[in-house]
């Protein structure tokens, strides 16, 4: 199959993060032993998920070079398709689907470079980690993370093919998910004063991360802030209420943090838990039951690898690259490198900016561009003196 062929097979598997992606992981294992290609399945709980990683080794049996990419997409519910979302459409130089993008087409160009690497006599090996459920917070490559700390070797290089247009990104920020839930009394509206109104007390909430958020940006007043180069604290869902003449006893507020490495996130969360309580104690002598508490449902870490590491290096001799970039969206590079300790670098094809919306494509050159660097790789692999 050419790398056009195997993106046409991944785009026909409907991966969205809520459906199973065994299907797809079945394919690819199936696909890497044709091609003489052993490959471990990690599966989640109920086995309705999973985790591949293979190897094709080289003659050392130690470090290697990982392609890291991951199998499931975003959602089309209440996308505006043209074109069908889980079929491949040439068109204009261009392929359209779900994921072609974000980012099956990287992980079509890394099986591609897997079956050439068999047959080519490698000096080190080169590892295949895809994973599943990356677009909901870095959730499916955990147990792969846990399953490459027991290994008694790592590879000494994770390259994850998230579209970057194949520049070079060394940094992206961290991310907390937390709920605060925000407990009053309820009582008949009418009488709405002798009572709490928990939607009330998340609103003030809400209010003071406005203020929080105002206060990372201010130093960056009168500067370009396309790429947001502050932290950032985001309120994206609240719950609240049954009925408009009840006043709410129970509110609950999702939010996240996304921190730049020279933030901490936990003194930053510590912050705002703190004044979410202070909140809530004012309202306690009268109220006794008042109270929030929060649950940090999701986190991944950013990433910040050094620009003169020689990962780093490595990665712009295969590109051409003579500076580095960083992304807004975080990866699971983070994951490898704060976790495994593995040094990493966010490099693919295709561009972010057709990723998540409707008629999502990757041009065709960026595919190639993207085989061309690979093949660049596997030359240096294969050469003693390559690495």
């Amino acid at each position: 199959m050419t790398t056009r062929d195997l993106l046409e097979t991944l785009i026909s598997f409907d991966t969205v993060s809520r459906n199973p992606n065994r299907e797809l992981m079945d394919f690819v294992r199936g696909w890497l032993a044709e091609q003489g290609i052993e490959s471990l399945l990690i599966p989640n709980e109920d086995g309705s998920k999973a985790n591949l990683y293979a190897t094709v080794p080289g003659i050392a049996a130690d470090g290697g070079i990982m392609l890291s990419g991951h199998t499931d997409v975003v959602p089309i519910d209440g996308q505006d398709w043209t074109l069908p979302a889980f079929r491949l459409t040439e068109r204009d130089g261009r392929y359209y689907g779900r994921g072609t993008a974000d980012m099956k087409g990287f992980v079509a160009c890394a099986m591609t470079a897997m079956s050439k690497a068999s047959q080519q006599p490698l000096q080190v090996p080169l590892h295949l980690a895809l994973s599943y459920d990356e677009e909901i917070g870095c959730v499916g490559v955990r147990s792969l993370v846990e399953h490459l700390s027991n290994q008694s070797v790592q590879p000494r290089l994770c390259l994850v093919g998230e579209p970057t247009e194949l520049s070079v990104a060394i940094r992206h920020k961290g991310k907390r998910g937390i709920h605060a839930t925000f407990i009053g009394r309820e009582g008949h509206s009418a009488l709405a004063p002798q009572n709490l109104n928990a939607i009330h007390l998340a609103c003030d909430f809400i209010a003071h991360l406005r203020e929080v958020q105002a206060q990372l940006a201010a130093p960056y007043a009168g500067q370009d802030h396309s790429k947001v180069p502050y932290t950032t604290v985001h309120a994206g869902l609240i719950n609240g209420g049954t009925a408009l003449n009840i006043v709410p006893n129970r509110c609950t507020v999702a939010f996240e943090i996304r921190n730049v490495a020279e933030d901490d996130p936990d003194e930053l969360l510590e912050r705002i838990q703190t004044f979410a309580r202070e909140r809530v104690a004012r309202e306690q002598p009268r109220i006794p039951e008042a109270s929030v508490s929060f649950d940090l449902f999701n986190e991944y870490p950013g990433l910040s690898t050094p620009e003169d590491s020689w990962a780093v290096e490595f990665v712009k001799s295969l590109t051409g690259a003579n500076g580095c970039s960083e992304v807004a969206f975080g990866t699971e590079a983070g994951m490898f490198s704060s976790r495994l300790d593995i040094p990493s670098v966010v490099c693919g094809p295709g561009s972010m900016s057709q990723g998540h919306k409707p008629d999502e494509y990757i041009s065709i050159d960026q595919m190639m561009q993207c085989e061309d660097m690979l093949d660049r790789l596997l030359a240096r692999m294969c050469n003693p003196d390559g690495l």
